[in-house]
């Protein structure tokens, strides 16, 4: 059996206010073709299918005609986990109808932890892969609040919540390859599936990964995944790496760069195939559909690097760092008579020269855009004079309440 393993698409992603679905149509149509011409007999799609979890209707669209294709593929089976991004009633609300095209979906953890426990057969109901899809597990799923606990308390509460979990559910998928042993079908392999940070694991700036617990927990290694599991199929990270040195334990990464700070990264897919209780791992690789180019230099150095783009037919999206000495006040102006001639555009230019003379002079012309949640919270602390002693719980506190905004799904009635 092949398995091909993919997460963290983010449908409906923008990039500095530039709308992205050619990109996203052209990823999904060659995932389509990859696993037509590897001969795909599962698809795990390993959480945050959307970025946000009010998806518009272009971003539904592409996700809705991807399963219509590919239920209609050599592929059989299709397994889709929800991310921190999604939003668990929103995936789970097309789930019954789905599953009538082999397309299964898990939106938040169940009550019982078997409904995450799903045996995919082959055309004569022969048992191939047993899949543990466990969703993103929100903080109130696998931890109870008590009064007058420290960080550390809380944060242990978190990695045994998670790990509890996961013992209970491969505990269920144990038992039924076990029984389909007995039964005569040899080693039914354990696939499971995850959305969460795991300790050592990497990202990037501009990556767009939100810590998912409060605080900086919750990163859990790779012990903490039962010994049974065969391969270990994640998402979150936007990085393709492996868990611990495991070749097993998998994050594939992002497929399309969503940000300059992923610009240069290989984006990949990773196929497992099972022959025998060993998986053989292939990684195949997602080619660009739009590049991007980040350019940091002086006026001279920008335009050299811009003439160099240009010379090789370049149609990259571009955002630019001036760090120059010379105050240019018509910075984007002369960038873009630079860039006559080129399929290339600029979509953000940070100006530090400017920046820093603004900021310095008239610091109360800052906007909300300028800033990010806990930029915002750290000028409140300023402004009130709150001491430093007391900063540390306070940023606490406000870091739980951002969480669990992030974790609210707007769906749910």
């Amino acid at each position: 059996m092949k398995i091909l393993h993919t997460s963290d698409w983010h449908l409906g992603r923008s990039l500095y206010g530039r709308k992205r679905y050619d990109e996203f149509t052209a990823f999904l149509n060659w995932l389509g073709d990859t696993i037509e011409s590897e001969n795909i007999d599962a698809l795990l799609v390993a959480g945050d299918v959307f970025d946000t979890s009010v998806p518009s209707n272009r971003a539904q669209e592409l996700y809705y005609r991807f399963i219509c294709r590919i239920a209609d593929s050599c592929c059989r089976h299709i397994v889709i986990i929800a991310g921190n991004h999604d939003s668990p009633s929103f995936l789970n609300a097309p789930k019954e109808l789905l599953r009538a095209l082999n397309v299964y979906v898990v939106g938040a953890m169940t009550e019982h932890p078997e409904d995450e426990v799903i045996v995919l057969n082959d055309d004569q109901r022969n048992p191939e892969a047993i899949i543990c899809a466990v969703p993103y597990l929100r903080d109130r799923d696998i931890r109870t609040v008590e009064p007058g606990e420290s960080i550390d308390d809380r944060n242990a509460k978190l990695a045994f919540g998670l790990m509890n979990h996961y013992a209970d559910v491969c505990a269920i998928a144990d038992q039924k390859q076990a029984r389909f042993k007995k039964d005569g079908y040899g080693h039914v392999p354990i696939v499971a599936m995850g959305h969460l940070f795991t300790a050592g694991g990497e990202t990037v700036d501009g990556d767009g990964v939100r810590e998912l617990y409060v605080g900086s927990l919750a990163h859990v290694g790779k012990d903490a995944f039962p010994s049974s599991i065969d391969y270990l199929a994640l998402g979150h990270l936007h990085i393709p790496q492996c868990v611990g040195n495991n070749e097993r334990f998998r994050y594939c990464g992002s497929p399309i760069p969503m940000g300059y700070g992923e610009a240069t990264q290989d984006k990949k897919v990773v196929v497992a195939r099972f022959n025998s209780t060993t998986p053989v791992i292939q990684e195949i690789r997602i080619p660009c559909f739009q590049p991007l180019e980040r350019i940091v230099g002086s006026l001279d150095e920008i335009n050299a690097k811009i003439g160099q783009l240009k010379q090789a037919g370049c149609r990259a999206w571009l955002e630019i760092e001036y760090t120059g000495a010379d105050l240019v006040g018509n910075l984007r102006e002369l960038l873009e008579e630079s860039l006559d001639g080129s399929s290339m555009e600029i979509s953000r230019i940070k100006n530090n020269r400017i920046m820093d003379r603004v900021f310095k002079t008239i610091h109360g012309h800052e906007t909300l855009a300028d800033l990010n949640v806990t930029d915002v919270f750290e000028r409140c602390l300023d402004t009130f004079e709150v001491p430093p002693e007391d900063r540390p719980e306070m940023n606490r506190l406000y870091n739980d309440i951002v969480t669990s905004l992030h974790e609210e799904d707007v769906n749910e009635e």
